[in-house]
């Protein structure tokens, strides 16, 4: 790899943590859930100028930023909206578990076996949150070198010797040479003001025949039998998209990336859409245990996510947004409501 610029920071050991709007649609006739009304409710479950500079970097990026009772990142402070706590990184955790059930205990969707006999042999997770897709990406393929990248310094001390970590802004300037063979992010589509230009950096650094793969959840509750109308839900997912917007950051990016990469370069560009259920509402053990983790998921990221956004991005008080939570609160574990989430994974290959 090449030496690091000011913009990225390695971390040693020894720094490491432990542990009705028509532009919402869904295109439903298009887009089959899967997902089926359980009736049974009782079932229902680069160099630095100078050492000491570089020293001044690593200490300022532990300091990090309280608000709203919870703690954030300084490093590019404000750009990621999401506590970086303790109660967040177990959260994110949960979210892991959520995707890999989703995906049928798959890490991802793109055919990056294909590359090599041995695997992809060098990996790259952009916003890797704590580190559980790197760390499990690492175990997968021994062979490979994986590099996960984040604005927080929120991973593990030990892990895989074949992987490592470092701080980061994909939206800065990309210093790495023609290295990687798999890129993958996961719910970025709030992170970034220009997906499109991620996309392109992306490629410039990819190895040719390797793979670059989003997941993303898209931020519009929605539900086959309209049991979600007129709900608390209904209105967040309404006023999620305006807030973020208004910050300059468009939620509906999951649908647009298929576009996006083709127009980036890249080649065999494949989207595929699966609905996860909002609580353990859907048929089936699967489903059920699903629901119950994404309930779970959403209740314990709800105050962080929509405080921030509410506030700084429609102007709401502390207490207005406060007493809107008690009803969605009240709307997420209501298991009459089917609500599912669309999952957008979307990957291409470098020609």
């Amino acid at each position: 790899m090449p030496n690091l610029s000011p913009n990225r920071i390695q971390l040693s050991t020894s720094d490491r943590t432990s542990r009705r709007d028509p532009s919402l649609s869904s295109d439903q006739s298009q887009f089959s859930t899967g997902l089926s009304v359980d009736d049974d409710a009782d079932s229902a479950i680069g160099d630095v100028e100078d050492q000491q500079s570089t020293q001044s970097v690593r200490a300022s990026i532990y300091e990090y930023v309280e608000e709203y009772g919870r703690t954030f990142h300084r490093y590019k402070q404000g750009k990621y909206w999401l506590p970086n706590d303790e109660p967040e990184q177990e959260r994110l955790d949960l979210q892991h578990a959520v995707y890999t059930l989703r995906l049928s205990g798959n890490l991802g969707l793109a055919p990056v076996d294909n590359i090599d006999p041995a695997g992809p042999q060098s990996i790259l997770d952009l916003g890797t949150g704590t580190g559980i897709w790197a760390i499990d990406c690492a175990i997968k393929y021994p062979a490979a070198q994986v590099v996960g990248t984040d604005l927080s310094p929120i991973q593990p001390e030990y892990v895989p010797p074949n992987c490592r970590f470092e701080i980061d802004d994909a939206e800065d300037e990309w210093i790495y040479g023609e290295t990687f063979d798999y890129i993958h992010l996961r719910m970025m589509f709030h992170c970034f003001r220009d997906h499109a230009r991620v996309m392109r950096s992306a490629i410039g650094h990819m190895r040719p025949g390797g793979y670059m793969e989003w997941q993303d959840w898209l931020p519009v509750l929605q539900s086959s039998d309209q049991s979600i109308r007129g709900t608390a839900l209904e209105k967040w997912s309404r006023l999620f998209v305006e807030a973020g917007g208004r910050l300059g950051r468009d939620m509906l990016a999951p649908k647009k990336y298929k576009q996006w990469m083709i127009d980036a370069g890249f080649a065999d560009v494949v989207e595929t859409r699966l609905a996860v259920p909002g609580n353990p509402w859907a048929k089936g053990r699967d489903n059920k245990r699903m629901g119950f983790l994404q309930m779970t998921n959403f209740l314990d990221g709800l105050h962080a996510s929509t405080m921030t956004l509410f506030t700084k991005g429609l102007g709401w008080s502390v207490e207005e947004v406060e007493v809107f939570l008690v009803d969605m609160r009240k709307a997420i574990k209501d298991t009459g409501i089917h609500f599912y989430w669309t999952t957008y994974i979307v990957y291409g290959r470098k020609p």
